[in-house]
């Protein structure tokens, strides 16, 4: 973690960290991620945007749940 005065000085290398696919995080209360472009754009792609995926993908396994009828 860098704070954001460390960070102004060397924000070479939280870029150059960030391309190679480590996250940098930047400041203690209210803490961001630098990240690199195509992390981001791979996080962000339209069709992982779906609720019904992020459900599937996200759902514990393995619990029941009662579903109300559908009349």
């Amino acid at each position: 973690m860098w704070t954001i005065e460390d960070a102004k000085v060397h924000l070479s290398e939280i870029l150059r960290r960030a391309r190679a696919g480590e996250p940098q995080v930047i400041g203690a209360q209210d803490p961001c991620v630098v990240i690199s472009a195509e992390a981001f754009a791979t996080l962000t792609r339209a069709d992982d945007q779906h609720l019904g995926r992020w459900l599937i993908r996200h759902a514990p396994s393995g619990i029941e749940i009662e579903l109300p009828p559908r009349t």
